[in-house]
């Protein structure tokens, strides 16, 4: 076995371990879900639009 093959090996192997990287970490952001920032927008508006509101009363 010369050193041309080992090289590819390498490469080959290390491009697999790659792929099943990038899949499980795919599946691990989809399955996680985390709050997303529109839903922390939505918050932060009502509570403005919640506060324009009790002025307006005023």
């Amino acid at each position: 076995m010369n050193i041309g093959d080992v090289i590819f090996q390498l490469i080959t192997f290390i491009c697999l371990f790659g792929v099943f990287l990038g899949v499980f970490f795919l599946v691990r952001s989809l399955v996680i879900k985390q709050p997303s920032k529109s839903e922390n927008i939505e918050q932060k508006l009502d509570r403005i639009i919640d506060l324009l509101e009790k002025d307006k009363k005023n």
